[in-house]
């Protein structure tokens, strides 16, 4: 189960263009220890941007890698780097694209807002005896690719047109993060999980738009790399 689910990794890697994950796919039993858990995550996300009435929300693809650090009892420290991060929104109104030829086309058409962050969460976390867990804290983002994208359709025809708006944005973005989660294999195997992401930086930095704000929600697996190997070096140290 556990090669397949790293072959599929693997596989979408090319698409992530991250050489970090592969990294930690190499050197994951190296990073786990009896204090902290090292490993991959990824799933889905849906998304929008509070502040605009007529955004509608999106789906998108997350990836990256993350860090548990034990600090007391049941508490642990979360973190890690979200490589792989969109936001973003769909449904916005054409606006002018200062040609009238593309104004005519894309009139009747729609404008889908796309970011793409690093994300980073500073998250403290708690393990419940029934293998759930829950989280609360702070996300950082960094953006590095901001373009709206223009569609319509003409004469059967669908037609795109794309726009770099990343000089409109502030490059970074802070807000609060909930997560809940289940740990399979009695607390030791992949774990299931939901986060919210809320926003709380306006992202927008052009006068007279709107304020933009984030909105995302994740549904996440996580999947330690290594932490076998770690358990049987702790276990083997001991006796």
């Amino acid at each position: 189960m556990k090669r397949h689910l790293l072959f599929c990794i693997i596989c979408l890697l090319p698409h992530v263009g991250s050489g970090q994950v592969l990294i930690s796919l190499l050197l994951g039993d190296k990073l786990n220890t009896g204090q902290i858990e090292f490993g991959l995550e990824g799933g889905a996300n849906f998304m929008t941007l509070g502040g605009l009435p007529q955004a509608t929300s999106t789906t998108g693809f997350n990836l990256g890698f993350y860090f548990d650090f034990q600090l007391k009892s049941s508490w642990m420290f979360h973190t890690g780097v979200i490589v792989k991060s969109p936001m973003g929104t769909a449904g916005l109104s054409p606006y002018s694209l200062g040609n009238p030829d593309l104004d005519s086309q894309f009139a009747a058409g729609s404008v889908a807002r796309n970011f793409r962050y690093f994300n980073v969460p500073l998250m403290a976390k708690y393990n419940f005896k029934n293998h759930l867990f829950a989280e609360g804290g702070i996300m950082l983002g960094l953006l590095y690719k901001a373009f709206d994208n223009f569609t319509a359709q003409v004469n059967g025809s669908d037609l795109n047109y794309q726009v770099d708006v990343l000089d409109q944005y502030h490059r970074l973005d802070a807000g609060l993060a909930a997560r809940l989660g289940y740990r399979l294999m009695k607390g030791h195997g992949m774990n299931l999980s939901t986060r919210y992401y809320y926003g709380l930086v306006n992202i927008s930095k052009t006068d007279g738009q709107p304020s933009q704000y984030n909105r995302s929600f994740y549904i996440v697996l996580g999947i330690p790399i290594g932490k076998g190997k770690a358990e049987e070096r702790n276990r083997s140290q001991k006796q």
